[in-house]
């Protein structure tokens, strides 16, 4: 069994508590926050332990959530491989990229494994196109949310925009070239709405919006690549794929012809168009993460979302609020 606690039992850390303790594969031997309260209704809730503080936490675990606001992912991090844990650490990694390259250096050191919970890698929709080959060169992504007080100790960037950033990178898979951006302050000191056109090496463009004063919540990303178009709806778990067949290739027992996008074939010859929806798996991606993280501990292999990956999305974030500023 692999040994975990939680570090912060807020939003998140409370859903990493539960699943942990419903993990045959691990024991949960305990949980720490700052707030006394929230950590003993969450204990109580689901049956678990409560730390008087973070190195009792740490004392007894293999591996730890860290669900801390940002400004602290550093400093309880460094905690971690001074003890020799490994850090499964929400997104983003840390406050700063140069945080975050110190975490790597410092694990590194000690062969301490960091996973990133850039939990929208493991979200089904995404999952179902494992097999489909992606070369992305326009990515048209829109993150909008309702207004939420818990997440505003970091600008709309941070918050939200940074999982699109990430997915992006690892889609893309070539140096970022130029960034333009824009943002604005409404509700707090820091931006709550923003749009960045990121180009790359390869001439891929990218257009990340994220908001987090919309009255309607959108998660959604659009990929157009040479032969294909792919929407992936983050939030309902939906993808929907429009691409052209090879010369050689005939319909799928899933393939539909395109009717939706209008009369298209009358302007093309010799090409037909397929309407396409994966299977999606019911999975809980948090519950993926976890036990991608677990498998890592336990096989000493690299981990799903590596803490240099992070700390590039994290650069690139930097970079866009750079613009802004």
């Amino acid at each position: 069994m692999i040994k975990i606690s939680v570090i912060g039992t807020g939003h998140l850390g409370s859903i990493h508590a539960r699943l942990w303790k419903s993990n045959p594969n691990v024991e949960l031997t305990g949980i720490y926050d700052t707030n006394k309260e929230q950590a003993e209704k969450v204990a109580k809730e689901f049956g678990c332990n409560v730390f008087s503080s973070v190195d009792e936490a740490l004392d007894d675990s293999d591996g730890t959530t860290i669900a801390v606001p940002t400004s602290l992912h550093h400093e309880i991090a460094l905690k971690c491989i001074e003890k020799g844990v490994h850090c499964l650490i929400e997104k983003p990694i840390t406050t700063t990229s140069d945080e975050a390259y110190n975490l790597i250096q410092k694990a590194n050191e000690k062969a301490l494994l960091i996973q990133v919970g850039h939990v929208e890698r493991f979200n089904p929709a995404l999952a179902s196109l494992k097999d489909f080959p992606m070369n992305p060169m326009f990515i048209e992504a829109h993150r909008l949310a309702q207004f939420k007080p818990r997440a505003t100790d970091v600008s709309v960037i941070l918050d939200l925009m940074i999982h699109d950033i990430d997915i992006m990178l690892w889609l893309v898979k070539s140096k970022v070239k130029k960034i333009d951006a824009n943002g604005v302050s409404i509700l707090t000191e820091t931006p709550d709405i923003c749009n960045a056109r990121i180009t790359f090496e390869n001439g891929a463009v990218a257009n990340l919006t994220a908001s987090r004063i919309s009255a309607n919540p959108m998660r959604k990303m659009r990929i157009f690549q040479q032969n294909a178009y792919i929407s992936v709806d983050f939030g309902k778990q939906d993808v929907e794929i429009f691409r052209i067949l090879s010369e050689d290739e005939k319909f799928g027992l899933d393939d539909l012809p395109a009717t939706m996008l209008g009369t298209i074939e009358a302007g093309l010859q010799n090409k037909k168009i397929i309407y396409h929806k994966p299977i999606i798996s019911e999975i809980n991606a948090i519950a993926e993460e976890q036990n991608a993280f677990v498998k890592a501990i336990r096989e000493k292999s690299p981990v799903a979302v590596s803490a240099e990956e992070a700390a590039e999305a994290l650069r690139i974030a930097e970079l866009i609020t750079e613009q802004i500023q």
